[in-house]
């Protein structure tokens, strides 16, 4: 791509902050001689799970921001009028204008104008999952620094493996979270970042197909968090406390105050825990952590066309790394902690209705440390990490017609610092002439990436198709670049109330940055004189996804997506030496595919619920094309040039389910399960060598003759109970039991600090969340 074209892109789309796909609604009621009416409305839709009611200002004003696309329900009250209820659609970031003149209302008498379902969009060319404030709110409580992960991996196709890493549909370490537009693509795990609270969030929308050619660089899966920005007037807060098994407290707090043209919002969150990350034994051995988060946002719209939003957030994590049975006899102890501060300025413009310009600009800090005490076995590792990042993201949105046309232009500058060093405490576990101890290795590199997109939604009657090219920069150890097409097609039948969608995805995702640097430097060969060393490519692939959804009245819902993932140089991770410390690797190819179903129903009675199953079948191929291998892992890479392995999130069947009973008008109850038919695993030494290490509790949960982990099966239950409710002021207490059957799940096993992790055994949480 030429210098003038990026250049002539970054002008045109500078009068504007970086939008995610989300937009906004303006609503003015009157009464009929044009006067502005102070009344009640409520915006709802099944679809994207989302409900809220806001009151309007003295001129009958009232906007709601962050709205996800799609089809929502507008209900508007008023003792003395009529109540009116109409429909919507939100497609791109160009508010939508909406004003109501509202009749005197004769007596019992309620006037429906337009009332259209929303439990499936008709517009909605590929498979997004929506989690709005309905589920936020009931959401099963969890231990400190994964709300959120929990939140994504409640949907069909996500898996964890150890201490809350996600994996979308096979994907390894390829998920971004995209936070009020600005994405993070770093492994955002509760071992290498502080997490942003769930209950400082509006909605969330994640995309594991059909993704818009705005989003690139990691694309296993894109999880959109939108912040909660309270519209109406005066002050507002919320205040959650919490605390249950393993020690665990936690709280939160928020406030809001807005008056006129502005806007300021302060959170706060804070946590500790005895089970931060997944033990490796259910002894549950030094695994303390606690985590804070805080964060100030100021907004004001000097007009209605313009504006302006500044934000800081710091957040920080401390916590220890759990021992298996030999570590905690020789008393271990190693210690992480992950330091961040993210500030950020976006700034929207309107030019007309139909054009909208948004700009954001982001720096952000992060440092995360390893470090042990010296009767640490089999080595004594200490790592001081650090990056700066500089991004930024400039787009426009034009409405035309029947088409929602949007591009734009982002840049991603990161300096890397890496400081690691090592001493073996325990020769035997490693090769022969592998050194006790070498001087640290300290390395700087920035890491370079620029991209450019441009994409269109085109409405044709009953089809909708979105089609998008977005161009991709990237330079570390290598340098290379990639165009990527983007194509969605959606058609809707009325009749049989169903949306059938196809997608395909070109996809360039750049390797991993953690540790990248060590693992390939010279500083290996001192390590280990037999090494292999290729610079990791970024992947390269084709996703495929067919589906439909379709709706059973305004009751019941079904999705079902059926996918395949083909990727070049597929990315994965290795440890470095036996430290915990993992660099990205790459092998030939990977073929993932599966099946993915889900049936919601939105009501019957007081029931609501889901159930969802999720089939996954995922290989990977020979020979290694990146990354480090040291010793014999050497020389096997050198040797193995065919053949193929299971993928490690090759997890063939998982169920999970959820329903929810209102016992009372103020008080419900909430059961659930998640089953999994376990995940494959590798480990080098003997079964009798794993007993001594982890236990025959842990054991006798594996299967070496299949190299699979067994079946886990976890039983939840929630009761909840509006305990105050004021027009002001509404307390609710939630109490939640996890595992109730008490099963040791292990999550995966692969030997010596390579990722083995067990899940919590029966644990209760009481949480009360009071909102004024």
């Amino acid at each position: 791509m030429k210098p003038a074209f990026l250049l002539l892109m970054c002008f045109v789309a500078w009068p504007l902050l970086g939008q995610v796909n989300t937009g906004e609604l303006r609503v003015k009621v009157t009464d009929a001689n044009g006067l502005g009416l102070q009344v009640a409305i409520s915006v709802v839709s099944e679809a994207n799970q989302y409900s809220n009611e806001l009151g309007t200002n003295e001129e009958g004003m009232v906007r709601f921001k962050t709205l996800a696309y799609g089809v929502y329900r507008l209900k508007i009250e008023k003792p003395g009028f009529s109540t009116t209820e109409n429909s919507v659609e939100i497609r791109s970031a160009i508010p939508v204008d909406r004003t109501f003149q509202l009749a005197l209302a004769p007596v019992s008498t309620v006037i429906q104008v337009s009332s259209t379902g929303t439990l499936i969009d008709p517009s909605r060319p590929s498979s997004i999952v929506q989690i709005g404030t309905i589920q936020i709110e009931d959401r099963v409580a969890s231990l400190p620094g994964r709300s959120v992960q929990d939140l994504v991996n409640s949907q069909p196709g996500w898996l964890y493996e150890g201490n809350a890493v996600l994996h979308p549909r096979g994907s390894e370490y390829q998920t971004q979270l995209v936070v009020d537009g600005v994405p993070l693509t770093d492994n955002r795990s509760p071992g290498f970042g502080p997490e942003i609270e769930a209950d400082d969030l509006d909605s969330v929308s994640i995309y594991t197909a059909g993704f818009p050619a705005e989003y690139g660089r990691k694309l296993g899966g894109v999880v959109e968090l939108n912040t909660k920005r309270q519209a109406q007037a005066g002050l507002h807060g919320q205040l959650v406390l919490g605390g249950g098994s393993y020690d665990t407290l936690q709280s939160f707090g928020e406030v809001q105050k807005t008056w006129s043209k502005d806007s300021l919002f302060a959170s706060g969150s804070g946590s500790s825990t005895s089970h931060y990350l997944n033990p490796v034994v259910p002894e549950n051995f030094t695994n303390k952590g606690t985590t804070g988060d805080f964060a100030v946002r100021y907004e004001r719209d000097f007009t209605a066309s313009d504006r302006l939003t500044l934000s800081v957030r710091h957040e920080l994590s401390r916590f220890e790394i759990p021992n298996e049975l030999l570590q905690q006899q020789a008393g271990q102890i190693q210690n992480g902690d992950n330091f961040e501060t993210i500030g950020s300025a976006s700034y929207q413009h309107i030019f007309s209705p139909n054009l909208l310009t948004n700009i954001v600009g982001m720096v952000r800090d992060n440092a995360n440390d390893l470090y042990s005490n010296p009767l640490s076995t089999p080595i004594v590792a200490f790592q001081k990490n650090s990056f700066r990042e500089g991004y930024f993201k400039g787009t426009v949105s034009l409405h035309h017609g029947n088409q929602e046309f949007k591009a734009g232009v982002e840049s991603d500058t990161t300096f890397l610092h890496e400081n690691f060093s090592y001493t073996i405490t325990d020769p035997t576990q490693f090769d022969d002439g592998t050194p006790v101890t070498l001087p640290p290795f300290v390395q700087s590199r920035p890491d370079l990436e620029q991209s450019a997109f441009v994409e269109d939604l085109i409405r044709l009657g009953r089809w909708t198709v979105s089609a998008g090219l977005r161009w991709d920069h990237y330079q570390l150890l290598l340098n290379q670049n990639a165009f990527s097409p983007r194509v969605s097609v959606g058609r809707y039948l009325p009749s049989l109330n169903t949306v059938f969608h196809v997608s395909y995805d070109r996809i360039f995702q750049t390797p991993s940055n953690e540790n990248i640097l060590i693992s390939s430097s010279g500083y290996i060969q001192s390590v280990n004189p037999e090494v292999l060393k290729l610079p990791v490519k970024p992947s390269e692939g084709n996703y495929y996804e067919g589906g439909l959804s379709k709706s059973f009245g305004e009751r019941l819902r079904l999705d079902i997506n059926l996918y395949r993932r083909d990727v070049r140089n597929y990315a994965d991770d290795d440890q470095l030496l036996n430290t915990g410390v993992s660099y990205p690797i790459a092998f030939d190819k990977s073929v993932i595919y599966g099946a993915e179903g889900k049936l919601d129903l939105v009501h019957l009675g007081k029931l609501t619920g889901y159930v969802s199953y999720s089939y996954m079948v995922g290989n990977v191929w020979f020979p290694v094309t990146g990354g480090l291998f040291l010793g014999d892992d050497a020389n096997a890479a050198l040797t193995q040039l065919s053949g193929h392995f299971p993928d490690s999130q090759d997890q063939r069947n998982t169920v999970r389910t959820r329903f929810k009973y209102q016992l009372l008008s103020r008080v419900w109850l909430a059961a659930g399960l998640l089953s999994g038919s376990g995940l494959p695993f590798e480990y080098e030494g003997s079964q009798e060598d794993a007993l001594a290490q982890y236990g025959p509790s842990v054991v006798n949960r594996l299967n070496f003759d299949r190299g699979r982990v067994d079946p886990a099966l976890s039983v939840q239950a929630s009761l909840g109970a509006d305990v105050f409710k004021s027009e002001r002021i509404n307390s609710r207490l939630q109490v939640d039991g996890d595992n109730l059957n008490n099963r040791l799940n292990v999550i995966d096993f692969g030997g010596l600090f390579s990722g083995n992790a067990i899940g919590p055994a029966r644990s209760f949480t009481i949480r009360l969340n009071t909102s004024f």
